[in-house]
């Protein structure tokens, strides 16, 4: 028995050690000379680029390098040697943007890269996208035919996942003839009237456990998928799912705006929000939509579409200014026209009843909105041209070093703001 603890409490002592990777001991620093990271157009931006090991510089190590307008770089450079790990660099813009320097250092065989994106003038920026003139009675029509099946309703108890406060359930209601969305629902055990929170995914295909923590405060809090399947499978069903008839599904039927893939995805988030209203422990006053990504912009969608949210969290925007790249200008995921040289008329016709753009002019209710400058998936250019079109009161929080993730400072005012949006701060 002492030799079987023994080897348990070795066992034990090593898991911690396994889980002990952290970051790379080279590391590419990019820094600005404006702390705040924006510039005046026409102003010099000036950056510090130091390539270090160990936090000390590098000596005689190779950088790559390109630099310009975001997603638009106009220099490139290969194999500049920096004797002493450090080089400076200025840029500038002539019109409201975002300039980006990107740089690559080879060491011993591998690559490390470190990127600065500043503003120039950024409260400046401005969509061009078309507003189709029938924008609102087309995402109406799509409601009204939605909401002619009755949700139907499913709820299954997770007791596995319930605690001494929160009760968890897999629930499932109708979209329409689409098909069913599938969430999980968590409540307070304690009756009640409660507000409520809509949480939203990002892109991909995934299971989800629901937001147990929110609810013990005392919301009623949803967390939804998009894809039309239960959300508490073995993981590696959402794998092959991913990588088989879900693969691109961002893409399936951009060229026609009935069939597009988001159309169900969209009224589907409505429809959750339906399913929050008819649960009688909502206090029906207050209902939140938050999310990142493609979570950003059903909250915007939601914000759009249903005058029963009161407010909403957007982190990181993807699916906004379609149609910027036309012009040159970088947009946002899943950069349906980026490089492409003959779009189809068709799928730009279409992009613009999917474009966020369109809907953040019609959020009435008050937002949260916060992304970073670094970001290679959802471009400041498009989260700013978003967050210039709304004219709902609003607040923005940029944390300029992330890229397409938050940092713990952000995530914390992120759900801070949240709970005091439902009076549970």
């Amino acid at each position: 028995m002492k030799r079987i603890a023994l080897l348990w409490l070795c066992m034990v002592m090593l898991l911690p050690m396994s889980a002990q990777i952290r970051g790379n001991n080279i590391v590419i620093s990019v820094q600005p000379d404006h702390k705040d990271w924006n510039y005046k157009i026409g102003e010099k931006a000036t950056f510090t680029v130091s390539v270090l090991k160990s936090n000390t510089l590098l000596d005689h190590v190779q950088v790559d390098l390109e630099a310009g307008p975001v997603m638009y770089p106009d220099i490139r450079k290969k194999d500049i040697t920096l004797k002493e790990g450090t080089l400076t660099w200025s840029g500038t813009l002539r019109t409201p943007g975002f300039y980006r320097l990107k740089v690559t250092a080879h060491v011993d065989g591998k690559d490390y890269e470190g990127l600065c994106t500043v503003g120039f003038n950024p409260e400046r920026i401005q969509s061009k996208v078309v507003n189709p003139s029938d924008f609102d009675t087309f995402w109406q029509g799509a409601l009204d035919q939605a909401r002619l099946v009755d949700l139907d309703p499913t709820r299954t108890l997770i007791s596995e996942r319930c605690t001494k406060d929160v009760n968890v359930y897999e629930v499932s209601f109708r979209n329409g003839n689409q098909g069913r969305v599938f969430g999980i629902l968590c409540m307070p055990v304690k009756a009640g009237k409660y507000p409520a929170l809509l949480r939203v995914p990002g892109a991909g295909v995934r299971p989800y456990s629901g937001d147990i923590w929110t609810a013990s405060q005392g919301a009623i809090t949803l967390e939804i998928g998009i894809h039309e399947i239960p959300v508490t499978l073995p993981h590696s069903v959402y794998d092959r799912l991913q990588e088989g008839a879900l693969n691109g599904y961002w893409a399936f039927n951009i060229d026609d705006r009935d069939q597009c893939y988001y159309k169900h995805v969209f009224t589907g988030a409505i429809r959750a929000i339906d399913y929050i209203a008819s649960l009688p422990e909502w206090n029906g006053t207050s209902l939140g939509v938050t999310g990142s990504s493609q979570g950003g912009m059903l909250s915007l969608v939601c914000g759009a579409l249903d005058k029963r949210v009161t407010f909403i969290g957007v982190v990181h925007d993807a699916m906004c200014d379609h149609t910027a790249s036309l012009e040159g200008v970088a947009c946002g995921w899943p950069h349906y026209f980026y490089q492409v040289k003959h779009p189809d008329p068709k799928k730009v016709e279409t992009s613009r009843y999917y474009d966020g753009i369109n809907f953040a002019k019609r959020v009435k209710c008050p937002g949260w909105y916060s992304f970073g400058y670094n970001d290679e998936v959802v471009p400041p250019t498009s989260s700013y041209a978003t967050y210039n079109s709304v004219t709902a009161p609003k607040t923005l929080s940029v944390y300029p070093q992330t890229g397409h993730y938050w940092y713990q400072e952000q995530w914390d005012e992120w759900e801070n703001w949240l709970l005091k949006q439902m009076r549970l701060r």
